[in-house]
């Protein structure tokens, strides 16, 4: 056997291209419908999707069979680009306090230039488990970063701030037509809370509900 018929067969030319050509169309499907969630939210035609990334229907439909698979492939690539700048941003700033507040900032404001994420974000708290898991473990980080300085508030907890977090996106949500911007003085507001000078106990949480049958 010659050296040529031991060799590994390549992928025919046109089977490559038709690889690449999908490829190329998959990811112009994907930005464009960051684009277009981010401006208009969940609740977008997918046909202006297909329009804006230059494809066609059957095209997005053989990528993304259902409209929810393109929105959760979105969301988490924004979610996940969102946490890791910030999580980047927390461990570039040395006082906790201020890496923080700097990432409810940040949260917000990325927030508010997506419709699309705050209303998964106010709706789910997250596009999937992994990115939920990935957010609280960053949120506890920062919260233990500034309990070991007592710059935080006794009995302030993780779940505490995690959902503060997602009150404000709903804050974010209700006043960004009528009121932009409103929600930096809520998040001023919380922020002041949240702070170690204040010594009034908090009310315990409230149990939670029981599910059973």
């Amino acid at each position: 056997m010659t050296s040529a018929d031991q060799s590994t067969p390549t992928q025919p030319p046109a089977r490559r291209a038709r690889r690449a050509d999908a490829e190329r169309n998959r990811a112009a499907i994907i930005e464009a419908a960051g684009v277009v969630f981010a401006e208009q939210g969940c609740a977008v035609d997918v046909r202006e999707i297909a329009r804006r990334s230059g494809v066609g229907m059957g095209t997005l439909y053989r990528h993304f069979p259902a409209k929810d698979d393109l929105l959760v492939t979105v969301l988490e690539l924004e979610f996940t680009s969102w946490l890791t700048a910030a999580h980047e941003a927390a461990a570039a700033t040395e006082d906790p306090w201020e890496a923080l507040t700097g990432f409810f900032e940040q949260t917000l404001t990325n927030q508010a230039r997506n419709r699309a994420l705050v209303e998964s974000y106010t709706a789910t708290g997250a596009p999937s488990r992994v990115c939920a898991r990935y957010r609280d473990a960053f949120i506890d980080e920062l919260r233990t970063r500034c309990a070991d300085a007592g710059l935080l508030r006794d009995g302030v907890t993780t779940a505490d701030l995690v959902l503060l977090s997602t009150s404000l996106s709903q804050a974010v949500q209700a006043t960004d037509d009528s009121h932009p911007g409103q929600w930096r003085r809520l998040l001023r507001i919380s922020l002041d809370g949240l702070g170690s000078r204040n010594t009034e106990p908090l009310p315990e949480p409230a149990p939670h509900a029981d599910t059973g049958a």
